[in-house]
């Protein structure tokens, strides 16, 4: 038996209002700073948006999955530099064939989620604290990988960031497919309903007879490749392996998520409207930057739009709980 319904029409009007909902909040952010600034409302700057988003996009994918089952992922930025530092030495030093280097990478990051999932599910830790532990033990690794040294790796890799179809870059269009893929997964099938009701209510689900060890596990390992597939993008973009990337970028995905509407007590979300979140902070902080705000600004600004997303949350949560839904 399903531990979920199928959607219901008011599911699928709430959807429908969250995506509308998002997508005017990023189309006023446009329209106001292309009426504040003289070039922000360009094909230039869309796409410079767009090409610099990869990172965020996937990394998000991936911390959308892990909110759903009301866990947590601090380790992904350490993952992801880890990873892209275990690529940058396949390809500089020891001068593998490309196909083989990027697998090395994605096996690290593979590798990373399946013992955060391990240790999760064994001995029945929170999330929090052992991902807090591989965040520290990834990134302590990466330094003696990279030597704590930037490893440059030039054209080997930079083509899958340089500019493609309608002037979005391969990392871009491929973090698209990722979250059609991720967004279909977690609506239509079988394992993204199980996710769905392992965040809702845990015990439910083991008293059904399903385990949810084996699904929180599976999370936490796409958590982890996903994150490696986004240093893929990092690394092409940059043309280097920098041992100091993807620092706070696991704060930046878990903002864009909540932004997103994805609830921090497990249970519900979207990874489209997290790719909506990943676009309104883009733009937020490149209008923002454009209008020569400095960087504390832009990071204030941004905490609040995070804050009032939190609160959002609480009161949408709350008007779910009083609202019956329709049949």
């Amino acid at each position: 038996m399903s531990p979920m319904p199928a959607t219901t029409p008011a599911t699928f009007r709430r959807r429908l209002a969250e995506y509308i909902g998002l997508t005017l909040v990023l189309l006023a952010l446009i329209t106001f700073f292309s009426l504040a600034t003289n070039h922000f409302f360009s094909l230039t700057t869309l796409r410079t948006i767009a090409n610099q988003a990869p990172d965020a996009i996937l990394l998000a994918v991936g911390m959308t999955y892990v909110l759903i089952i009301a866990g947590i992922d601090l380790s992904v930025g350490s993952i992801l530099a880890l990873s892209g530092a275990v690529l940058g030495l396949a390809l500089a030093q020891w001068h593998l064939p490309l196909p083989i280097a990027l697998l090395l990478c994605l096996i690290v990051g593979t590798l990373c989620g399946l013992a955060n999932g391990l240790v999760i599910v064994r001995w029945s830790l929170p999330s929090f604290i052992v991902t807090l532990g591989m965040l520290e033990i990834a990134r302590g690794a990466t330094y003696l990988v990279a030597h704590s040294k930037t490893a440059y790796v030039g054209r080997t890799i930079e083509r899958l960031a340089e500019v493609g179809i309608g002037g979005f870059s391969l990392a871009f269009l491929l973090s698209i497919a990722v979250v059609i893929l991720a967004q279909f997964v977690l609506t239509r099938t079988v394992f993204g309903r199980y996710m769905t009701a392992v965040g809702t209510n845990e015990e439910a689900v083991r008293l059904s007879g399903i385990d949810p060890r084996p699904i929180k596990v599976a999370v936490f390992i796409i958590s982890g490749t996903l994150a490696a597939l986004a240093s893929v993008s990092n690394v092409s973009r940059l043309g280097a392996a920098d041992p100091n990337a993807g620092i706070g970028l696991e704060l930046a995905a878990i903002a864009a998520v909540v932004i997103g509407g994805t609830s921090l007590m497990g249970g519900r979300g979207s990874v489209i409207n997290s790719l909506l979140g990943v676009l309104i902070i883009a733009v937020l902080e490149n209008g923002l930057a454009q209008m020569g705000a400095q960087e504390p600004v832009k990071r204030l600004v941004t905490g609040l739009v995070i804050v009032a997303a939190a609160i959002l949350d609480y009161y949408r949560t709350r008007l779910s709980r009083r609202t019956p839904s329709a049949p």
